[in-house]
């Protein structure tokens, strides 16, 4: 009789088994294409309590003791003020899938909240993204690791253009300026969320959904609404053109400057009319 496997053991083999195109290929890929791991590092993990950063943590902790590019890693979940409940759920579900998670605690919620009562959801983000870097480096660590997904990728990019009047991405590695030596990277930067949804629910997993209070009011869930309505743009598309995601994905690693009126590098400004005058 075959000896039944612990959640964590399933959980784990079927994100490189039957998940293996879906989501450890593009996981390697991403990790070898972008450089986000060099022989030394020392990553933290920050795990979030959803899906996306619960993967990421799993994906790194079945690399590491296979990893040719030798590498150290620390689980960390920041409490920015979790409901006892939300706090409890991390802690089972750490304990579920095996992941040695350090819970540190802060207080942002209540001090987004308050520095910020109208909309304290960009505040609170600066600010958990800020306790990170410096719990990371307090523990010897030179990089963290945050668990945005393909989709979050050509989301940001879509909302920009539809909101932001600009075209901005989001760089699957990132040099920290207010944390000198530290920097950013997202391992799961060319995995689709419908491929981590799919693995979720084949191992009946639970995770936490949002935990942030503010998002539960609807006067602070304006960007949330915005992502949700491009979220449904991409969806039609797809309705026509099965492909759009990925070829969304492709196009910002192909973009043509010869062909664009204008452009930002390194925060100046520069027109089409500068290459068309240097040709005269």
């Amino acid at each position: 009789m075959a000896r039944e496997l612990a959640p964590h053991h399933l959980a784990e083999r079927s994100m490189i088994k039957k998940y293996r195109k879906e989501i450890w290929n593009p996981f390697i890929a991403a990790i070898k294409r972008y450089e986000l791991i060099q022989a030394g590092d020392r990553i933290a993990a920050c795990i979030s309590g959803g899906k996306d950063s619960w993967l990421m943590a799993m994906l790194l902790k079945h690399l590491q003791p296979f990893s040719e590019v030798p590498f150290e890693l620390e689980f960390l979940c920041m409490d920015p003020g979790y409901s006892p409940e939300n706090r409890r759920k991390i802690e089972e579900t750490a304990q579920l899938l095996r992941v040695p998670v350090s819970i540190f605690e802060t207080d942002i919620f209540s001090a987004s909240e308050e520095a910020c009562s109208e909309n304290p959801c960009y505040l609170c983000a600066r600010m958990r993204r800020g306790h990170l870097y410096a719990e990371a480096r307090r523990r010897g660590c030179n990089k963290i690791a945050l668990g945005h997904h393909l989709n979050d990728v050509i989301e940001t990019a879509l909302m920009s253009m539809s909101y932001g009047a600009q075209l901005q991405g989001m760089l699957p590695r990132l040099k920290s300026t207010n944390f000198e030596g530290m920097e950013l990277i997202r391992p799961l930067y060319c995995i689709r969320e419908e491929d981590i949804i799919a693995w979720q629910n084949y191992n009946h997993l639970s995770f936490l959904r949002c935990a942030c209070r503010f998002s539960e009011s609807a006067e602070h869930d304006e960007n949330a609404s915005k992502r949700r309505e491009t979220k449904e743009l991409i969806r039609s598309m797809r309705r026509v053109n099965p492909n759009v995601e990925i070829n969304l994905f492709a196009s910002l690693h192909k973009v043509n400057l010869d062909t664009l009126p204008g452009y930002k590098t390194d925060g100046e400004m520069h027109s089409f009319l500068e290459r068309l005058q240097a040709d005269e």
